[in-house]
Parts: structure tokens; C-alpha cells; sequence
């Protein structure tokens, strides 16, 4: 069975740090990328990284790259992303969701709704 359990989240004071995990079981992460999303109440959700593991490859977006960083742990099935420098903003769910590994296109590519499988996410809460 495919399951993806993020955990980590939790209450934060703006400039600190937070580490969230996500574990997988049901594939290896050689087979699929993992991504990072978050959403917001009220606002649509936001890819926030990806890793593939099979190429060793992280990728970010714009505005969050230099205050995460996304790695993973092959051998625990584990993807982890670390949140440094944590502003009011940053308060969302954080959904982690596979996509079928390419060798021609980085997960930074992948389309919303190629994502398969989805966690049931993990709340970070940044106060000010």
C-alpha cells in the first residue's frame, strides 16, 4: 500500500527553524519524486521543492530557495525539509506528494495533477 505520513509541523516563532519529514512506504524514492507543497486558508496551493533522488537532484522555488533545503534518506524511505529563517507567511499546510521519477524532465517540471500520491499534510504556524 502507498502511503506518504508528513510530521514535524507545529508553532514557531518568526526567524526560527522547523524540520518536517516525510515518510514513505509502498515505493522507493529511486522510483519517485518527492515534492513539498503548502497551502494557505483561503489561497491555492504552492509548490515549495522537489527532490529526485535517483539523479541527486533538489530543486526550489523562487522565493524560498536559500531558507530550505529539501534532502532525503534512502535508505529510511525519509524525505526531509528543513525551513530555516521562518517568516508569518510561511504559515500553511505542508503536503508532500510523489511523482513517477523521469530521466528526461526534473520534478521542478511536473504539473500539479501528475503528482499520484498525496500525505494529509502537517501544519506550521510562524507567529510574529
Amino acid at each position: 500500500e502507498v502511503q506518504l505520513v508528513e510530521s514535524g509541523g507545529g508553532l514557531v516563532q518568526a526567524g526560527g527553524s522547523r524540520r518536517l519529514s516525510c515518510s514513505v512506504s509502498g515505493f522507493t524514492l529511486h522510483d519517485y519524486a518527492i515534492g513539498w507543497f503548502r497551502q494557505a486558508p483561503g489561497k491555492e496551493r504552492e509548490w515549495v521543492s522537489c527532490i529526485s533522488s535517483s539523479e541527486s537532484k533538489t530543486y526550489y522555488g523562487d522565493s524560498l530557495k536559500g531558507r530550505f533545503t529539501i534532502s532525503s534518506d534512502t535508505a529510511k524511505n525519509t524525505v526531509y525539509l528543513q525551513m530555516n529563517s521562518l517568516k508569518p507567511e510561511d504559515t500553511a499546510v505542508y503536503y508532500c506528494a510523489a511523482v513517477l521519477f523521469s530521466w528526461f524532465y526534473g520534478c521542478d517540471q511536473a504539473s500539479f495533477y501528475q503528482y499520484e500520491y498525496w500525505g494529509q499534510g502537517t501544519q506550521v504556524t510562524v507567529s510574529s
